[in-house]
């Protein structure tokens, strides 16, 4: 007896599938395409299903930097952490391998600021600015320097425009701070 229900429910579910089957295949013939086109608008919707998941942000956080300042009144010292948001996690696991020069442009960027550079809002984020400039050049990436002002060409003479790399030619897309201290 549960056999013939099982074999019934089988025999139904089948069925079932094979005329859904069908009335697919009259719904593509008559938009003009074939049931060999089915398959792939199938794949197509499943893809597209699995880019719209959104992309989760990859963080790579550097070792804290503790760096002395170019004050001259006084001796004073930074403590920074820096965090380095990447396109994607491959990209975070290449930029280990330039890890040693980036902190090394870091460190020297750091070494050159005051502590009323720092101090401020505007400071901070032109900071952010500049160590991102500094973090891609290893890779053999040069930003435009924004802070940067631009010199007047001495009369007569045309400047040549320097051609630069853009943000998106860069795997590393924002800075983060993750520490500021400043004593």
């Amino acid at each position: 007896m549960v056999g013939l229900v099982l074999a019934l429910g089988g025999g139904g579910a089948a069925f079932y599938m094979k005329k859904k089957h069908a009335e697919e295949e009259a719904a593509l013939a008559e938009e003009g395409g074939d049931a060999a086109h089915a398959a792939p608008k199938k794949e197509k919707k499943k893809e597209k299903k699995k880019d719209d998941k959104p992309v989760l942000p990859v963080f790579v956080p550097l070792d804290p930097f503790v760096v002395n300042l170019a004050d001259r009144e006084a001796d004073r010292y930074a403590q920074i952490g820096v965090t380095l948001q990447v396109t994607d996690a491959k990209a975070g696991e290449d930029l280990k391998v330039y890890m040693p020069a980036i902190r090394n442009n870091i460190l020297m960027l750091l070494a050159h600021k005051t502590s009323q550079d720092l101090n401020t809002v505007e400071g901070k984020e032109k900071l952010a600015r500049q160590i991102l400039r500094e973090a891609v050049l290893p890779m053999g990436i040069e930003l435009e320097d924004e802070d940067e002002v631009e010199e007047a060409p001495a009369p007569g003479k045309k400047k040549k425009r320097r051609q630069y790399d853009t943000l998106e030619d860069s795997p590393i897309k924002t800075v983060q701070f993750s520490s500021f201290i400043i004593q």
